[in-house]
């Protein structure tokens, strides 16, 4: 019977003994792989409206977002770390979207909440946000309400409703049009609209000719474009979204049929324009990104790269663009703050952020209570739907 050799291990030298208990006296993390820590995906997340009525204006800003972060990550990430962005739908809606950030903030693994949608949802997520201190980064809303001050961790983007009323009004008044009558939404972002249209009619010595409302559902629209035609104006200013605009807009255009009509970038979405037809045709938007098919900016080069890339199913628009820049400014904000991001490190990168140019458009990160980018252009709605200037 032939038995089975046995090996024993050879005793370590005195030398590999010492070095051996070195490295098991060292505390634990530091035997965990340095691959692992450094190149886990970051998440942030996202309460939107992805459905509902103002659904389509959701869905273009996330896959904007989604399609610049896909070309960050495809070259390696930020930092070496892809992103990662968690959307959770919200179909714009207050309780839903308090439930949603919530969530957000109780899961340690969420770095920051990134893009969040819509004036009467950021209102009511703001007192938990602020006291959580994580980061809040590009919420969608122009109105000064959702614009607090000393706030450290929020980070207002977009130009103000109240800078796109200012262009509008101005506008206006350079090409001597005074009688302007006023429609806006009967919630917190109508209002903030009409406030910010108000102060610029009065600085600029201009009365409105009527001020009508028009409720969520839209039901009172016909009679709201009705009120406003008897008033006999040169042009109406339209603080309206979704719903609302297509219906008064078609009820405008039944009892006159060329008044001008001047609206903000919120209302400006594809599915919007298409719902409207030829009746959208020459409406002046006030936009607060570059043209999506401007090529002459580099930034919107790299817009239509990412888009394609990404086999995006929508149309490119304003909206998208403007989700690739949010996405853009929360990565170049995140490779400052270092390979080992943290929350504090990434909100005092932020703000060092200075006159950056994404390649054609500027950010400067001042307060919670100012946007970084001041950028607004008129533009008008073509006879094939398109947006010029």
């Amino acid at each position: 019977m032939t038995s089975t050799p046995t090996h024993t291990a050879p005793t370590p030298s005195p030398t590999r003994r010492r070095a051996l208990g070195t490295l098991a006296a060292l505390p634990l993390a530091f035997h965990a792989p340095m691959r692992a820590s450094t190149t886990a995906p970051l998440r942030i997340a996202q309460s939107t409206a992805l459905s509902g009525p103002l659904g389509e204006l959701g869905q273009a800003m996330h896959q904007g977002a989604k399609a610049c972060f896909a070309a960050i990550n495809a070259k390696g990430g930020v930092n070496g770390r892809p992103i990662e962005l968690a959307a959770v739908d919200d179909g714009y809606d207050v309780k839903r979207a308090l439930a949603n950030v919530k969530g957000f903030i109780e899961d340690s693994n969420n770095f920051a909440l990134f893009n969040c949608m819509g004036t009467p949802m950021i209102e009511a997520m703001l007192p938990q946000v602020i006291e959580s201190g994580i980061p809040f980064f590009a919420p969608f809303s122009g109105a000064l309400s959702v614009r607090p001050k000393n706030a450290r961790n929020v980070f207002n983007i977009r130009a103000s409703y109240a800078d796109e009323a200012e262009q509008l009004v101005q506008h206006l008044a350079t090409v001597g049009i005074k009688r302007i009558a006023i429609v806006y939404q009967n919630n917190s972002f109508g209002k903030e609209v009409f406030d910010a249209t108000q102060r610029s009619m009065t600085k600029h010595k201009l009365d409105a000719t009527a001020i009508v409302t028009v409720e969520n559902n839209s039901s009172d629209a016909g009679a709201a474009a009705a009120k406003i035609a008897t008033s006999n104006p040169e042009a109406v200013l339209v603080g309206l979204a979704g719903k609302p605009t297509i219906d008064f807009v078609k009820a405008t255009r039944m009892h006159r049929k060329g008044l001008p009509l001047y609206a903000l970038s919120i209302m400006g979405a594809a599915a919007t324009l298409k719902a409207m037809g030829d009746d959208a045709t020459g409406i002046a938007i006030s936009q607060v990104v570059p043209l999506p098919n401007n090529t002459v900016v580099p930034m919107v080069r790299e817009f239509q790269q990412a888009w394609k890339a990404a086999g995006a199913t929508l149309a490119p628009s304003h909206l998208a663009l403007e989700g690739y820049v949010n996405a853009r400014a929360f990565a170049e904000a995140l490779r400052r703050a270092g390979n080992n991001p943290t929350r504090n490190s990434f909100i005092d990168n932020t703000w060092n952020i200075k006159r950056y140019d994404l390649g054609g458009f500027e950010l400067s990160f001042t307060d919670s209570a100012t946007n970084a980018s001041r950028f607004v252009e008129l533009t008008m709605v073509s006879r094939d739907g398109r947006f010029i200037r």
